[in-house]
Formats: C-alpha cells, structure tokens, sequence
C-alpha cells in the first residue's frame, strides 16, 4: 500500500503584466501585480493589484452623452492552507473608481478523493457593491450578490481528463446603469431593470493529452436565468511545446444568446422594466487567438523566468441592438493584448 499524497500548495509565483484592450470605442490598459509565497509547506499567502485605465466612446456614450476617462483600481489578498488531500482557501476583494465601488469575501474547499483520481471543489463568494452618479450626490444606491459553485474534476485515463463545474448566482439591488438610456417610440427614457436576478452555469470540459508534448482542450457551457438568458458558449484550443523552451497555445471561442424578457431596442409602450443595454440583447461573438511563452532562464531546483505574451480578436454582431447613427444592426471588433513575465521559485 502507498502512503497518503498531501494535496500540493500553489507554486511560489511573482508576476508582472500589462493589458490593453480596445474595441466598441473602449480602450482600458494597465499594469497588474502578483506575488505569491507559501509558508511552511501548508500555508500560501498572495496579493494582486490591477489597474484600468478606461477611455470610453462606446456606442451608448457616444450616442447619449460625452466620452470620459476614468481608472479602476482592483485589489485580491488570497491565503491557501493545505491538510492532507484537502485545500481551503480565503480571498478578499476590493475594486473601486469614481462611481462604483465593489468589495467581496470568497471561501473554497478542494478536496481529493479516491486516491488522488477526483477532485471535488465547493466554493462561495459574497459581495457588496456601492453605486454612484457623477454629479448627482443624491444618487446613492447599492447591489449585493451571493455566488455557489461545486465543481468535480476526474482523472478519466492516464491521458484525458475531464471536469463538470456548477455555478449560481444570486443578486440583489441596483443592478442597472445609472446612466444608459432606453428607447420607447424613439424617445429616450431612463432605464430600468428588476432588483432581482438569479443566473446559474454549467460548464463541460475535457483535456487530453496528445503525446509528443501536445494537448487540446474542449468545453461547453450554458448559462440562463431568471430574466430570460440563455446563452451557450463553445471553447476549443490547442498547445504545443516546441523544444525545451517555447510553449505555443491557440484557442477559438464561440458565444451567443438570447435577449432578456424587458429588453427593447426601441419599445412601443411603457413597461415596469424596461433596458437598452445591448449585453441584454440578442448576440454572438465569435474569438480567435494565440498565446506563447517563452523560457528566459531556468535554474533547477531553484527558479524559473518565463516571458509570456497573447492576443486575441474578438468579433461582436448584435442582432436587435441599432445603431442609431446609421440605423443599422450594431457590429465591431476588439483585440486585446496581454504581455506579461512570470517568475517561479
């Protein structure tokens, strides 16, 4: 009989990247942050901060009021502790920018069973978001979210692996935007959205191995909730190692869903809830992209520098959402860009 395998802490990690996405008039770039450091083989500790610097000309801005600029800042403390097959772990989190603020508290268990070969995962979050309006200091209004996820990964074959994820939320409060707009017979009227919102997600995914240093991945999900979404999204991708030092990963991605039961593009009658926001209408997406890293230097034993960058190109088409510039179905692209270098010891 083998002894018992305790569950491994994640990697000692610190971690440097910038980001920058543009499309649909939105530019945000910044910096992010990470460091990691386990303690006595049992206990991890680790904290991120992360920075957005947003420029907006969306069509929602541009078609009812100005483009402005404004930064969101996001802080993440983490604590991992190991027990046997078991790992728990404790997060805090807090974003915040002029108008909104966002604060949460997560706790997980992971637990390993039947030898090692399957992974059970539970998991909740709960969050308290604070609303405001530029100019409006009477404006004050808040939103609470509550979030469960269960999760079980199995080892199928020596090679294929295989995982089922489950996730609930439930949200509570001001869950609108202050300053978007609806349309009833053309005129624009403020928005309004129910107080309540319950959504759940499955997720299916497998990952085998290929041989010869390749693998491929493949997932499915569906999401719906009590507003009447119901969307699906379809992942597969792909990885290589190319000598001992390159890793070359490429992925595509197809989303789509329906609209919510209140959204209108342009409503021909007033109703208690009411929302133009197009992520509530009917759309698809469609992204394709790559991601390589790169071995800077290695010292066995001790560390590890890799440098790391990804793109992706993203395709949006609205089917129900106009442009009222031109009277069109509303369409655009967006990339967005990640380089970043990660350093293991």
């Amino acid at each position: 009989m083998g002894g018992a395998k305790a569950i491994e802490l994640p990697e000692n990690r610190a971690e440097g990247l910038y980001h920058l996405y543009k499309g649909g008039g939105v530019t945000a770039d910044g910096p992010a942050l990470l460091v990691r450091k386990s303690i006595a083989d049992k206990v991890s500790l680790s904290g991120s901060y992360y920075v957005d610097a947003v420029s907006n000309a969306s069509i929602d801005v541009v078609t009812t009021a100005s483009p402005f600029k404004e930064t969101r800042k996001a802080y993440d403390f983490g604590v991992d502790y190991a027990y046997r097959d078991a790992l728990m772990s404790l997060g805090v989190y807090r974003s915040k920018e002029p108008d909104y603020q966002a604060d949460s508290v997560s706790l997980d268990v992971a637990q390993e069973v039947y030898g090692n070969m399957t992974t059970v995962a539970l998991g909740f979050t709960r969050g308290v978001d604070k609303v405001l309006k530029h100019n409006e200091p009477t404006f004050n209004d808040n939103a609470k979210h509550w979030q469960y996820r269960l999760g079980v990964t199995q080892v199928l074959t020596p090679r294929l692996l295989g995982s089922v994820n489950l996730e609930v939320v439930s949200d509570d409060g001001y869950l609108g935007n202050p300053y978007r707009v609806a349309r009833v017979f053309g005129a624009a009227v403020p928005e309004r959205n129910p107080r309540t919102r319950t959504s759940r997600a499955l997720k299916f995914r497998m990952i085998g191995d290929l041989g010869e240093r390749n693998a491929a991945r493949a997932e499915y999900r569906y999401f719906w909730d009590t507003w009447n979404i119901k969307a699906h999204t379809l992942e597969a991708g792909y990885s290589r190692y190319v000598g001992s030092d390159w890793l070359a990963d490429g992925f595509a991605r197809f989303y789509k869903q329906g609209k919510a039961l209140f959204y209108s593009d342009n409503a021909t009658s007033e109703t208690l809830y009411l929302s133009r926001n197009r992520q509530l209408s009917a759309f698809r997406s469609f992204g394709i992209g790559g991601k390589l890293s790169y071995v800077y230097k290695r010292v066995p034993g001790e560390y590890e520098l890799k440098i790391n960058g990804s793109i992706e190109r993203i395709r949006f088409d609205y089917s129900d959402f106009t442009d009222i510039r031109s009277g069109e179905a509303y369409t655009f692209n967006a990339n967005l860009l990640q380089l970043y270098v990660t350093a293991t010891f």
